[in-house]
């Protein structure tokens, strides 16, 4: 039923006359009685009876009338509290890990948007230790990081799972499986901004006598793209998140070096203050993001 035609017969009822209403209004008489006939045609009984004198309710118009204020305020109300949504559309600020940020975030943030149009999103790049703090601290409103928060204040929810691989360029001699002594034979280029992987590579070493000092290391990067450039050009081998490079390894435009004895996985999780359950925006936003989060990650 359009709400228009409600209206324009209350005001109709309310000054017993057609033609002050259409005055008023700023429409015309045949329009304004068309829209009310439309009104009476959808509802199935007279409303009004018309005379020279104005018009007067029907019985079934009593009913109707009585209903239509209620129906109208009703309406009227939706739409405040609509467009007071729309005043709190929010700049929600996000912080993840730079491979996560980078390759695996994108895609729930498009989804995410497609769901609250209204919002505004930042996603930004940041250490862990330091997402933990921002958090808290409402510099951002959630994170996404490597491994359960320290802080014990920080609500958390997984919602996917990422590894480090070791790749090399198609071409460059050295064989698809291996085991983990025999990095040291290579030339290597090291992430330096994955505090995880030179805890678990100095481990690993450990174990045959050796220590991070024996591999080869070209260069350390905290950029995973200059990494990755320098695996293309054959410069030496080099761990890299999975989810950075998948799309090359399926391109066979990297190759993926299977170590028998090593294996470097690791849990992604969403973060957030237990304070956000006061903001129902941001609340909805986060319940919303745990639901579609995990099968839908770049």
């Amino acid at each position: 039923m359009n709400i228009e035609y409600l209206d324009y017969f209350y005001k109709v009822a309310m000054a017993g006359s057609i033609s002050k209403v259409a005055n008023k209004y700023h429409i015309s008489q045949s329009a304004l009685s068309q829209q009310i006939s439309r009104l009476e045609d959808m509802l199935g009984y007279k409303l009004l009876e018309r005379s020279n004198k104005g018009v007067e309710l029907t019985e079934k118009g009593m009913i109707v009338f009585k209903y239509t204020d209620n129906i109208i305020r009703t309406y009227e109300t939706m739409i405040e509290q609509l467009q007071s949504d729309d005043e709190s559309a929010q700049n929600i600020k996000i912080e993840a890990c730079w491979s996560i940020a980078t390759y695996s975030l994108p895609c729930v943030i498009y989804k995410v948007k497609k769901k609250f149009p209204k919002h505004s999103y930042e996603l930004k790049v940041n250490e862990s230790n330091l997402i933990e703090e921002n958090v808290l601290n409402n510099i951002c409103d959630l994170g996404v990081i490597y491994s359960k928060p320290q802080n014990q204040e920080l609500l958390y929810h997984k919602i996917g799972s990422d590894k480090l691989v070791l790749v090399s360029a198609p071409d460059f001699k050295i064989p698809e499986e291996m085991i983990f002594k025999d990095l040291v034979n290579y030339p290597f280029i090291l992430l330096n901004n994955n505090e995880h992987l030179i805890g678990a590579i100095s481990e690993k070493l450990k174990e045959s006598g050796r220590g991070i000092e024996d591999l080869k290391i070209l260069f350390n990067s905290d950029s995973a793209e200059s990494i990755k450039s320098s695996v293309l050009n054959k410069h030496g081998i080099g761990f890299l998140p999975y989810t950075s490079i998948k799309k090359d390894i399926y391109n066979k435009q990297l190759k993926l070096i299977n170590i028998l004895d090593f294996s470097m996985e690791y849990e992604m999780y969403l973060i957030y203050d237990k304070k956000t359950k006061e903001n129902k925006f941001l609340h909805e936003f986060i319940k919303y993001f745990k639901k579609i989060a995990h099968n839908s990650l770049c």
